[in-house]
């Protein structure tokens, strides 16, 4: 089973340089408080290891994947992302779905012809609990944090 990062965005591009603008519009993290969904692999590591000090992210389980694609999915036209969709145009309930993104049978970033690729998302309830300057194991949340990216999604839903 091949495993899917989720990533979020936390800071604003000031002082940003051009690298990591150009990678962040890459990953498709225009925004603050953004998230994709892309699976695991050195290519995506490398541009992880570029935006690092403007994002975090973690492997997501299937459970927050869920939750993330129901209550913060969206298709064109800004219309949320509904499970009567999903079994007309896919073929498939949304838990099949959902065990198909996680099985790497189909990429959320290739369905893009179907809905959006980025969940738009709220601050966290509660704030942040450390530093949004730092990294994760010096007192803040940058960079990555494994599953604890779950209960940030979570918060942040």
């Amino acid at each position: 089973m091949s495993s899917l990062y989720a990533i979020v965005r936390i800071k604003g591009l000031a002082e940003a340089p051009p690298e990591v603008e150009d990678t962040l519009r890459k990953l498709r993290l225009t925004r603050k408080h953004a998230a994709v969904i892309y699976p695991k692999n050195p290519s995506i590591d490398g541009m992880l290891e570029v935006v690092k000090e403007w994002v975090t992210w973690g492997e997501v389980d299937e459970a927050t994947l869920r939750e993330l694609l129901l209550r913060r999915g969206r298709l064109a036209g800004n219309r949320p992302l509904t499970e009567e969709f999903v079994k007309e145009r896919l073929g498939m309930n949304i838990d099949e779905f959902v065990k198909a993104l996680m099985d790497g049978r189909l990429q959320l970033h290739k369905l893009e012809s179907l809905m959006k690729p980025v969940f738009r998302l709220h601050p966290p309830k509660g704030g942040f609990k450390r530093s949004i300057k730092k990294p994760l194991g010096g007192d803040g949340e940058l960079g990555y944090r494994g599953s604890d990216i779950n209960g940030l999604l979570l918060k942040m839903i």
